[in-house]
């Protein structure tokens, strides 16, 4: 059995609205014993839209989202029958963990919009130290995802500009790795999952700069309600059709290289594979097309420079655990170029650098 090749979409239910937040106790009630799992930042920015405390036990993750975190809150938790998570891509990966090792389902209450995490069966795995150490896949997926469209309101601008980043990355990761198949090799859901991907990048391309817009406004409209479900839900979609040929590629992979430079730490996971879409197209030798995206990056305001994402030494030396990382053989850059090496991902980046 390999959970990552299999067709995965998402949640089980997927349920979007206003205010619908309000209704969480309906929806926990075919449960009898809920265990919420959350961060402090997280659960201040929930209490304060939700107006009353929760019933249940609170469990905080300790900001990692680490299997040996995961495996200490499973311990405390003791015995429960759901998982409530509640919080960003780290908590709600933290929850999935969690109640994957304790074999009960989970619930993903997101406290803002930048990534899929709410919705895909799968985690980023870190250590706890923070360095990526894997993606994880879970038996189950989430057996709900609350989307409320006022609470989300809350996102920081800066995170929800990094989660179009993150989801910008499906078309060109999905594109580079299924181009080099052939019509045999591309099945119905392959090429599903490219459709998908191209709907993506179009919803973002139309909607994400009026999104921000409305995001600021405290407005939501029909562009913030489009590029909300395409940042959690859509996303996911894409990865659970195509499975493994619609998920991480070279984006990713550098994504998960920076994360070995100490001064990306606190740099948000969108922004990073934002710039690593950049570096994935350099390797290809697609320029014409990072200058196409050079002003919606600017507009966005995505990164196009290392000394964006807080990287000022840009050396080969300086740039080493980045790049060993990012063309390893466990890593997805592979799925581009099987080849790939150290020298190469080192070289896109100087043209990134460069344009």
């Amino acid at each position: 059995m390999n959970l990552a090749t299999e067709v995965r979409p998402g949640a089980n239910r997927y349920a979007t609205g206003k205010n619908i937040l309000h209704e969480l106790p309906q929806y926990l009630e075919p449960f009898k014993k809920v265990a919420v799992v959350t961060g402090t930042i997280s659960y201040q920015i929930f209490s304060d839209y939700y107006k009353k405390e929760l019933e249940y036990p609170i469990f905080r993750y300790d900001g990692s989202a680490s299997r040996e975190d995961a495996h200490r809150i499973a311990e405390e938790i003791g015995e429960a029958d759901v998982i409530v998570a509640i919080g960003g891509g780290r908590v709600l990966d933290t929850g999935k963990l969690v109640a994957d090792e304790m074999n009960i389902d989970a619930i993903m209450v997101p406290t803002l919009i930048s990534n899929c995490a709410p919705f895909t069966p799968i985690v980023a795995v870190y250590h706890p130290d923070r360095t990526f150490r894997e993606m994880g896949f879970m038996t189950r997926a989430p057996y709900l995802t609350l989307i409320d469209y006022d609470f989300l309101l809350a996102t920081p601008k800066d995170y929800f500009v990094a989660g179009i980043g993150d989801t910008v990355a499906k078309w060109y990761e999905i594109k580079g790795i299924t181009e080099q198949l052939s019509a045999d090799e591309k099945s119905a859901y392959i090429r599903l999952g490219i459709a998908s991907a191209k709907v993506i990048l179009d919803i973002l391309l139309e909607d994400s700069i009026q999104g921000i817009k409305d995001l600021e406004n405290q407005q939501i409209t029909p562009a913030f309600e489009r590029v909300a479900d395409t940042i959690i839900g859509l996303a996911g979609e894409t990865g659970g059709f195509a499975a493994t040929y619609g998920r991480s590629a070279g984006a990713h992979a550098v994504h998960d290289g920076l994360s070995y430079l100490e001064s990306t730490h606190n740099q948000l996971h969108g922004n990073k594979v934002a710039y690593g879409i950049l570096v994935q197209l350099a390797h290809t030798n697609e320029i014409d097309e990072i200058k196409k995206l050079k002003d919606f990056y600017q507009a966005t305001g995505l990164p196009l420079k290392l000394a964006e994402l807080n990287v000022t030494q840009t050396d080969a030396e300086a740039l080493k655990p980045c790049t060993d990382h990012a063309a390893s053989e466990e890593e997805t850059f592979r799925m581009i170029d099987p080849e790939i090496t150290p020298e190469q991902v080192y070289q896109a980046i100087q043209v990134v650098e460069s344009l």
